[in-house]
């Protein structure tokens, strides 16, 4: 039986751990056992990642509380055990938390199995390099190719078909969930983060031809590096580190078979979340 809420919490948004220890008393006296861990902190009380690594299987849901780069992270070691996410925002935009600090009392609900699911679709990420495979990965948010420092040159496929060739700073290859991160930013559409479809967004593209792309989920989206320009360039899924990549190197981009799932206790809508977020008022 899965009766664990894990508290995972980026110190750096929730300074002391102050909202976590609130939320774990809050927890504790409904009788649910509690264990935080911490993205960044030295503090001996908390546990440790292979510790959470031997928690996760007995988790019932894990809360973050930071930003969107929280969940992000959380997501990266959730998909493995289906473990949903309840986010608390603590961050500046917070797109994907479901809760505010001042919502904290619906975390009483959620411990009572009072919630829902939504599961998000995720991508998987393959870089190769003269027909081997070099690296993986899969993404929650995104994937971005981006020159270091100068304009490279990109042709993007879909199923093998070319679908768009350009000189830019780089391309998005998004969720429906990372629509409004960095491709919302470059230009990209918003898209519904229940639904399933790939997003491809030039960045500064050097050609006015260049548009966003939404593609069906099943399509497997390659994007080759270096034409007719031959500059050096890095990859990063969902934000997590650099990858260097060469003229020449195809990253291959497809729908995974794992899913990040997160809960849901309040009534709002995305449309309202997104007005909000943007600085717009009714």
């Amino acid at each position: 039986m899965k009766n664990t809420i894990i508290l995972y919490a980026n110190a750096e948004r929730d300074v002391g751990f102050e909202m976590t220890r609130r939320v774990e008393k809050m927890l504790s006296k409904l009788g649910r056992r509690v264990v935080i861990c911490p993205m960044f902190a030295d503090d001996k009380s908390l546990i440790t990642k292979a510790e959470l690594d031997q928690t996760l299987p007995h988790a019932e849901m894990i809360i973050t509380f930071g930003g969107d780069g929280t969940i992000l992270k959380a997501a990266r070691v959730s998909a493995e055990y289906d473990v949903p996410i309840l986010g608390v925002n603590m961050g500046s935009k917070g797109f994907m938390a479901e809760l505010e600090t001042e919502d904290i009392a619906l975390i009483e609900q959620a411990a009572r199995g009072e919630y829902g699911i939504d599961r998000r679709m995720m991508l998987d990420v393959e870089l190769t390099r003269d027909g081997e495979t070099v690296y993986t990965d899969f993404a929650l948010n995104d994937v971005v190719i981006s020159g270091a420092n100068k304009v490279i040159d990109l042709t993007l496929f879909g199923n093998g078909q070319k679908i768009s060739h350009f000189s830019g700073d780089g391309a998005v290859i998004a969720t429906p969930t990372g629509s409004t991160a960095y491709s919302m930013a470059a230009g990209g559409p918003i898209v519904e983060p229940s639904a399933y479809n790939i997003i491809i967004t030039p960045i500064c593209a050097h050609v006015l031809e260049a548009k966003p792309f939404v593609l069906a989920p099943d399509r497997r989206v390659s994007v080759e590096i270096g034409h007719r320009k031959q500059n050096s360039a890095y990859m990063s899924v969902d934000g997590c580190g650099l990858v260097g990549v060469l003229h020449g190197d195809v990253v291959n981009v497809n729908r995974s078979e794992k899913f990040t799932q997160f809960v849901r206790v309040s009534n709002s809508s995305f449309y309202k979340k997104v007005s909000e977020k943007l600085g717009e008022r009714s």
